[in-house]
């Protein structure tokens, strides 16, 4: 029995965004049902390289009514990840890299070893797409992006799918990286370079950079944050003003007050947990309403869940079934003979 090994050219031609979306949207349902496990991330901390690596294990099991995808599967799947903010200018590598083994939960066979960092980035946008989808106003058409960096290209193409997105404004200190999405884009939506401010104001707002001091102070009245950056203590891109005015949503309660958006108005009092409205998932299986016509300001805190991984690395693999794509190679000695 072999396991597939899809690489990320493979991942990415094979991946349809709203497919993600839509299994990641019920992976937050079924979660939020009790029909995961889900161990918390942990962390290897390495101070000498500047970095750390994180190992997120889980098991999922997706019913029909959790949501949109409406089929039934389960699996396992571990996902390995590093954080190496230094690694761009001193090695010529990504900042994260990640590598996925996606697992047959009835037996523990590795049915497939993929690209770990597409899927991040895969499913990173469509968590956010999920929670603009049911926290964003209805009539939200315009989408602001703090950070250029292959995170911002994600969060527009998976939020485009849940809403009639038509004016992009984009901000990004390096006005090279700005100016690399507004070509990029150029094409499919009105969008152009802007400061901060500018794009705060929009309808939608997602930040995807690694700040410690807060970059954004103000919002428009009814915007919908997408908080995406902070993945570690002491990252904070949203000032305390905005955070205690909005509803905030969250991924996940350990999470997010130890490394999310929340971790440093949380670690010091400014938040604490009467200010956190909901878990996202709970919003999805609709636990808790979603947008209301009272709601200004509202926030999704996202540090990332491996439930979402699982679900984008099904999304993947069965579509490589499908093809008959990537390699097939003999990883496991299944003879119990040998």
């Amino acid at each position: 029995m072999d396991t597939s090994l899809l690489g990320p050219d493979t991942v990415t031609r094979l991946t349809d965004i709203e497919d993600v979306v839509r299994t990641v949207e019920s992976a937050f349902a079924a979660h939020a049902r009790g029909r995961s496990i889900m161990p918390a991330k942990s962390y290897v901390e390495l101070p000498a390289y500047s970095g750390d690596v994180r190992s997120m294990p889980v098991y999922l099991d997706i019913h029909p009514e959790d949501g949109p995808a409406e089929d039934a599967w389960d699996a396992a799947a571990v996902k390995w990840v590093n954080v190496h903010p230094d690694n761009p200018a001193d090695h010529d590598l990504p900042t994260v890299m990640g590598t996925i083994i996606y697992t047959d939960p009835e037996t523990g066979f590795p049915l497939s070893v993929m690209d770990g960092t597409t899927i991040t980035r895969l499913r990173t946008g469509a968590a956010a797409a999920v929670a603009t989808k049911y926290l964003a106003s209805e009539d939200a058409t315009s989408l602001g992006l703090v950070g250029a960096g292959r995170q911002a290209y994600t969060q527009l193409e998976a939020i485009a799918t849940v809403r009639e997105i038509d004016r992009v404004v984009v901000s990004d200190r390096r006005s090279v990286a700005a100016q690399a999405l507004v070509d990029h884009f150029a094409d499919r939506f009105d969008v152009r370079e802007g400061t901060i401010e500018e794009a705060a104001t929009c309808d939608i707002l997602s930040t995807t950079t690694p700040v410690e001091e807060p970059i954004v102070h103000a919002v428009g009245d009814r915007t919908h944050l997408n908080a995406i950056g902070a993945d570690a203590t002491g990252k904070h891109e949203i000032s305390d003003e905005v955070l205690t005015d909005a509803r905030i949503v969250i991924d996940d309660y350990a999470q997010c007050t130890h490394s999310g958006e929340i971790n440093v108005p949380y670690s010091d009092g400014t938040l604490t947990d009467a200010d956190i409205d909901a878990e996202l998932g709970d919003v999805v299986a609709g636990n808790v309403a979603g947008r209301t016509d009272g709601d200004g300001v509202t926030l999704f805190d996202s540090t990332g869940l491996a439930i979402q991984d699982v679900a984008a690395a099904h999304v993947v693999y069965e579509r490589a079934r499908e093809v008959t794509a990537g390699d097939s190679y003999e990883l496991i000695d299944t003879d119990p003979g040998r």
